[in-house]
Formats: C-alpha cells, structure tokens, sequence
C-alpha cells in the first residue's frame, strides 16, 4: 500500500505510526514544511514543500485565520500535483488538517481514502470561551464569528473525510454529529516502557547541583508557561507552597511563548508578568528553590518527571496535554485541575487528585497533603501507571488500533471533492 502523510510538522503525531507502517511493508511518504530538502526518516521518504510569501497585510481580521490556511493548502497541493506527475498515487493520504495542507488533495487524487487527524472543533459555549474569566475575550460578541471561521476548516475537510481519529473522547466529543459515525477515539500511545518509574533518576540544575528521588520535588510542566494551562494560578499558590514546605524544590518545563491562548497586552510574557506579580511575596533564600528550566530535551524531561514527588497539571477544558499521562506513566502523585479532558483520564483519590481549577487553596492543601503523605503518592502513582499502560500503552494498545484504523481505511470508498 502507498500512504502519504501530511504534516507541517513531520512527524508530529506520526511519530510511531508512520515507521510502523513502513515496517509492515508500505510505501510511505511525507509532506511537510519542517524539511528544507528531500531525506529519509525512518524509511518515511520526507519531502519538503514551501509556502511562498505572507498572508496579506492588513487584510480584514476575521478573514486572516482562513487566508493562511488556504496559503498552506494550495502549496501542499502543488506539491502533491508534483508528486503526481511523478508517477507517485497514494491509497491512503493520513493529514493533520489542522493547518489546512490537506483540503486540496482529493483534488489531486480523488480515490485516494483521507483519514484526518481531528485535533479539536472549537465551541462559541461561553462555559468555554469564558471559562477563565480573567482572560476571557475583550470582546465576547465577535467570539461566535471567529470561532465559526476558524471552523470553516473543519467543515471543509468534513466533505472530503473518510475517517478521522482523536486522541481522548473529549476532543472526539466537540464535533459535530456529522463527523461522529467516521470518528475514532485512539489516543497516540504512552511508551510506558522508556516513561518508567525509576529509583535511580537525578535531574542536574544549572546552579551544579542535582535533584533525586530522596528531595521533595513539586513540578510543573506544560509546552509554554500561559493561562491556558493554569500557570497563573500555580505561579498565585507559590508563595505559600514555598512558606509551607521549607525543603521543596520546585521545577518548572516551558516555554515563554503562547500556544493556545492570547499573548498579553502589555506584550511581557506570560511568564514574566505572573513572576513579578508573586515575587515580592518570595523571600530570596526560598526563590532559590524556583526552578525555570525552559523547554528541555525528552532525556531532561524524563528525569523531571521521574524525581517528581508531586506534579501538578492544571489546564482549561481543552486538548489534553502528553505530559500529564507521562506523568502518570512515571508514577508521580499527580494533582490536576477538575475539568472534562482530566477526568477522562485520571480519577480522584484513585490515579491522583482533583482540584477546581481556580482553588487556589485547595491545590495547596492537596499538594502539601501528598507531601506528607508517602503511602498516599505511592498507591496513587501506582494506581496512575497502571491505568496508563492498561490503556494507553502504545505497542500493546494504540499503536495496534491505528494499524487496523489504517487497515480499515484502505478498504473504505473513498469521498469525492464535491464543487
């Protein structure tokens, strides 16, 4: 079978599926922006295309979100138009559609079976968009219009889409009916043997020295350090942390940018305003226990989770974030906030605990319980791991279900583009 991935960040949530194709005999290809020149990654023939030019300057503000993503898309397909001048006709095109890439490819190859990473359909329901008071939109009335633009991406894809996956029922859950009967839910898999508990685990600090499953470590991990995933409200719970817990050390992973949410007014970082916003709170001796370590490589961030006394994992009702379920993978006792992504996943009092998102004061008094409490972070990060390697193991369990999910693609009748 010939298959064709799409992504602009190859491999992206590919990372394990498509090399497993490749091993069972496949002819797999990729297009992606990430490369600059044709190469080979895992038997995967990676190729690049580019997207020339910016999106138009000053062009009107509900029209900017689609326009980039048709800039994607139409060079995709001319990249794909030249692929198939070259004799190359997948059976199966797997795309991330998130960014648009793949809305022109039945064009280029109607009968090829397209199955669609479904990330997420976003919601105009103020129990979401407001969900944060703080940082709702300034301006809630034009939210519903914006929200249905950078939907028409999905519905457009919805016409083309033979089968789509998503990795947790939540995000499943925010499509439409019409997507339902051709959607899957198979998350992308936890490698539960490298994510392991391990006795042995040190992390190095820049100051020279290291951190061990024998110090009280509490930590805090997300891609960037924003409100999406509560770091204001870890960062307003600190200063009390710090008080009431003289020997913890507290580690932080991510970076100063913004992924999902807006970056601030005032155009600091999201990092840097709620730092200020607690510092003067911090005595020095107890900030030197504070430690930002940025984005890190995956052997550092292993270690992080691995001397993890408790981890706390906060986030809005959004995508769930692959660090939470490593984290339970490595058996850490984990504290996270009570919304739907998170339940789906982690039970209270059985594979970690649940707070309300904005309890500032129940987060402190969960953390500090579990540091006291050695049994309690045991059974729990017991509990934790195994829930994850029953259920999202990747060899014994996901990859598996996106192997047949391909399988059963392939035999599918393939959607024509309609005009």
């Amino acid at each position: 079978m010939k298959i064709l991935c799409i992504h602009q960040n190859f491999p992206g949530q590919y990372k394990h599926l498509a090399p497993a194709l490749v091993a069972r005999g496949h002819e797999v290809r990729a297009l992606t922006l990430r490369v600059k020149e044709r190469t080979t990654w895992k038997g995967v023939d990676v190729l690049p295309y580019k997207v020339e030019g910016r999106s138009t300057k000053g062009v009107f503000p509900l029209a900017a979100d689609f326009e980039t993503k048709l800039m994607r898309a139409t060079y995709c397909y001319r990249a794909a138009l030249a692929l198939r001048d070259q004799g190359f006709s997948p059976d199966v095109i797997l795309a991330h559609h998130g960014w648009g890439e793949s809305l022109f490819l039945k064009d280029v190859w109607p009968e090829a079976r397209l199955g669609l990473y479904c990330e997420l359909y976003y919601s105009s329901d103020p129990a979401i968009t407001a969900f944060d008071p703080e940082f709702a939109p300034k301006n809630m009335a034009d939210q519903p219009l914006k929200l249905r633009l950078k939907n028409f991406n999905n519905r457009m894809h919805e016409e083309i889409m033979d089968s789509g996956l998503s990795p947790t029922r939540f995000q499943a859950d925010t499509f439409p009916e019409v997507f339902q009967d051709r959607l899957s839910v198979i998350h992308d898999g936890i490698d539960t043997e490298a994510v392991r508990p391990n006795p042995e685990a040190w992390l190095d600090l820049d100051e020279g020295r290291a951190l061990t499953r024998a110090d009280e470590v509490v930590t805090f991990i997300n891609r960037n350090l924003e409100p999406h995933r509560g770091y204001h409200v870890f960062m307003r719970m600190l200063p009390s942390l710090l008080k009431a817990r003289p020997e913890a050390q507290v580690v932080l992973l991510g970076g100063d940018g913004v992924s999902y949410g807006s970056r601030s007014a005032s155009g600091k970082s999201w990092k840097e305003i709620f730092i200020e916003e607690v510092r003067d709170r911090i005595p020095e001796a107890d900030w030197a226990r504070v430690h930002f370590l940025g984005r890190v490589s995956y052997e550092r961030f292993l270690s992080v989770i691995q001397v993890s006394r408790v981890h706390v994992y906060l986030t809005y009702p959004f995508v769930l974030s692959w660090s939470l379920l490593e984290a339970m993978s490595a058996g850490a006792a984990v504290v996270a906030s009570d919304v739907a992504p998170v339940r789906e996943v982690l039970d209270h009092d059985v594979t970690g605990r649940l707070v309300d998102f904005f309890d500032q004061e129940a987060l402190l008094t969960e953390v500090t319980a579990l540091l006291e409490d050695g049994d309690a972070r045991a059974r729990l990060g017991a509990a934790a791991r195994a829930h994850v390697v029953g259920h999202y193991d990747l060899r014994r369990v996901c990859l598996p279900q996106h192997l047949a999910w391909v399988e059963q693609l392939a035999k599918k009748k393939g959607r024509l583009p309609k005009d």
